[in-house]
């Protein structure tokens, strides 16, 4: 654990400052990032020791069924080039699967985006570095995953894989509590996404791998949410404006695949991740942690921002029941009749 800080400590052992580039990026009133970078550093210490300690090494390709894999046409001698009906996978859970994998792949960006914002130095980029390798594994067994079962079209997979990386993801220069906040909720989103596709998929070998992956974002959510309860206590109204915001304007980092929005109704459809899912089982569950409806000391700003939360929850909410019903009366007018099924 000693050696990912000593990594990027300065000579004389103390934790090393924001690399000179990313100071300054951005400015906040209340309590300047500098300041809140080097106040939450003890925080990002603990709490990546407390990582380190409860993540378990697993190896990737024991998850993948390398015995069911062939050549594809393209090497000759005998390839098969793929087809639909290879494909033991349900179109929603091929579209999960493809929305996971190339959300995982874009993976550069996320390091990018998070270098910049935490920096490189001390327990916040030992932090970075950390998470961006046990990410890595992520989009790479799911990709065999897909590739020796014959999951998904592999041309079409490379081609919006190219097209995901080369659009990248920005967060619009988000504030460092607002990506503190952003991350928590991704996170949790990430890990649901990833085991209820597992689940839905039919395919015990699919669960376990996506059931594992699952895990390795629950450790990462926990590191957020931790993250956030401190700076909670340490600035609760500039805290609570960034969680408010981005409950208020939350987008999931897949929006940039090609589809997205097609592939999101197929999931929503199959109960994998829908509106109801976003608002009980990861915005809800965070606020209750952080217990922002309890807080106390707010300013103004605080106290707006509290108020505009409650509105955007009521929107959610109602916008989540809307889809059920949908979701329900579609489902209702598919079904044959009596007269029909007698006939």
């Amino acid at each position: 654990m000693i050696d990912l800080l000593t990594a990027s400590r300065k000579p004389d052992g103390r934790p090393g400052r924001r690399a000179a580039h990313g100071e300054g990026r951005y400015l906040m009133t209340a309590f300047g990032t500098r300041a809140l970078l080097a106040e939450l550093e003890a925080t990002v210490e603990e709490n990546l020791h407390r990582h380190l300690a409860a993540a378990e090494d697993w190896m990737p390709h024991e998850y993948v069924p390398w015995s069911q894999g062939r050549n594809f046409a393209g090497l000759g001698g005998g390839g098969v080039p793929w087809s639909a009906e290879q494909s033991r996978l349900a179109p929603a859970a091929r579209a999960a699967l493809e929305v996971n994998l190339l959300t995982e792949d874009n993976l550069p960006s996320y390091h990018r985006e998070l270098g910049h914002t935490f920096g490189s130095r001390g327990a916040w980029g030992a932090w970075v570095n950390r998470w961006t390798a046990e990410e890595a594994r992520h989009a790479s067994c799911i990709r065999d995953y897909l590739m020796v079962t014959r999951g998904v079209d592999p041309e079409a997979l490379e081609h919006a894989r190219m097209a995901t990386m080369q659009t990248g993801f920005d967060s619009g220069d988000k504030p460092l509590l607002n990506v503190c906040a952003y991350v928590s909720f991704q996170e949790l989103a990430t890990r649901i996404s990833h085991r209820n596709t597992g689940r839905y998929s039919g395919d015990p070998v699919a669960d376990r791998l996506l059931a594992r992956i699952a895990m390795d974002e629950n450790l990462h959510m926990v590191f957020y949410r931790d993250l956030v309860k401190a700076a909670l206590e340490l600035a609760p109204s500039q805290t609570l404006r960034a969680i408010t915001d981005e409950v208020a304007g939350f987008v999931m980092p897949g929006s940039v695949v090609p589809g997205f929005g097609r592939k999101a109704v197929q999931i929503a459809n199959a109960g994998i991740y829908d509106l109801r899912i976003h608002h009980d089982d990861v915005i809800m569950p965070l606020l209750r942690h952080w217990q922002v409806f309890e807080l106390a000391s707010l300013d103004a700003d605080g106290e707006r921002a509290r108020r505009e939360l409650e509105a955007a929850l009521g929107t959610l909410n109602a916008r989540a029941a809307r889809f059920a019903e949908q979701r329900a009366q579609a489902k209702t007018e598919r079904l044959p009749s009596r007269n029909q099924v007698r006939g």
